[in-house]
This record gives structure tokens, sequence and C-alpha cells, in this order.
């Protein structure tokens, strides 16, 4: 990673663990909680896709409500336990790993961010939740030019602010279409592949495939 200035990170499911909420919840949901989990977020990227695809968008607080509210109904999930969920969706446990490969690379002096579909206050709530704010240098969201990922729009931000190359940017996501993004739009993307999943044909192959970030360390 030499000539590398800035590390930037996907956060929802590359340092927080999407599947938490429903993970905690597992003894009311029982052992459809991981099912319901996956199906609530692959319905949520969906509605961001497509929300961008129609023009007509939303945040990503509401997005997650809503396909919350389906996916409840999918999976015939008592309506009692949507706040519930929707309290653990703000406080998403970090994979295990997270806040020491974070800690190593702040003293590594490396300008460190986040660049998420996520809004500003839940992004802000989540790292504070879990004692990270004094990591990031930058919590980049979508929000300041509502569209979602993949749009090149998205990576632009960081660029614009820190004033470099595209090139001169690690990013890192567990998401392939993300990754992709990021790569084709000019970044030295990483693929955090947590689950030994086969890469999406997006016309980008990632500069490295990680297991998790601890292998990160091993490129710095």
């Amino acid at each position: 990673m030499k000539n590398i200035k800035a590390i930037i990170f996907d956060a929802y499911g590359t340092l927080f663990d999407v599947n938490s909420a429903a993970e905690k919840c597992k003894d009311k949901i029982g052992d459809k909680w991981e099912g319901f989990a996956n199906y609530w977020r692959t319905t949520q990227l969906e509605y961001t896709w497509l929300r961008s695809l129609m023009n007509r968008h939303k945040n990503f607080w509401d997005i997650t409500e809503d396909s919350l509210d389906k996916s409840m109904k999918t999976f015939k999930i008592d309506s009692s336990m949507k706040n519930e969920l929707l309290d653990l969706y703000k406080i998403l446990s970090p994979f295990p790993e997270v806040p020491g490969i974070l800690k190593k690379l702040k003293e590594n002096k490396y300008k460190l961010a986040i660049l998420s579909n996520g809004t500003p206050s839940l992004l802000n709530e989540l790292v504070k939740s879990n004692n990270l704010e004094n990591i990031f240098d930058d919590i980049f969201s979508i929000e300041e030019v509502r569209i979602y990922k993949p749009d090149s729009k998205v990576y632009d931000m960081p660029i614009k602010k820190y004033r470099i190359q595209k090139e001169e940017v690690s990013f890192l996501s567990a998401n392939t279409w993300d990754v992709s993004g990021g790569g084709n739009y000019g970044y030295s993307s990483i693929w955090v592949n947590r689950n030994n999943n086969i890469f999406d044909n997006l016309d980008y192959k990632p500069k490295n495939e990680i297991k998790n970030l601890n292998e990160l360390i091993k490129l710095v």
C-alpha cells in the first residue's frame, strides 16, 4: 500500500455487523433470526438502489425502517418487536477485531474515514456507542450528495475534501458492489471477504482480498 494517504471504510457489514441487531433478539425470533436478518439487509440495499434509479431519495434510516416492515411481515415476526430492532440497529456491534485494528492504524498516522450510506446522525451514534469517536478524521455520508452507493458522486466526496489523487485512497468494503464502485471510480479497493463469497463480475477486480481487518495490518 505504497503512496496511500487515506484509508476509507464502508461501515455496514465492513466495520459493523448488520446481523447483530437480529442476533440479539434471537431468543424471541427463534431459529429464523439469521434468514430474517439477511432478508432485511438485502431489502434495505435494494431500496437504496431502486430509489437512486427512480430519483426518489429517502434517507437511510427511513429506508431501514421500510425494509424492516417488509421483512417482519415476510417472516411473520410480531410487530411489537419493531422498535427494539430499530434501537439495536443504531448501536450495531463491530466485528471483534475492528476496534483494535483501527487504533493501530491511527497510531500509524493514516487519515481514517468512513464513507457510508448512513445518515450523519446514525453514523455518529454508531461510532460513539462503540467508543470509536476519536478514531476517524471524517465520517462521510451520502446525504451530502443525496444519492446512494455505488454512484460516483459518493466516492468523490473524500477526494474533494482531502485534495488527493484517487489512487492514494485505500477503500475497504465487505460488499462486492461497493468494492467495484470504489474501484471503478479509481480507488485502490480492498475486499473484506468475511464469509468466503464469490466476487461479482462488475468490471473490477480488487487490489487485495482479506478475510478480516487483521489481515489489513500485513498490507500497510
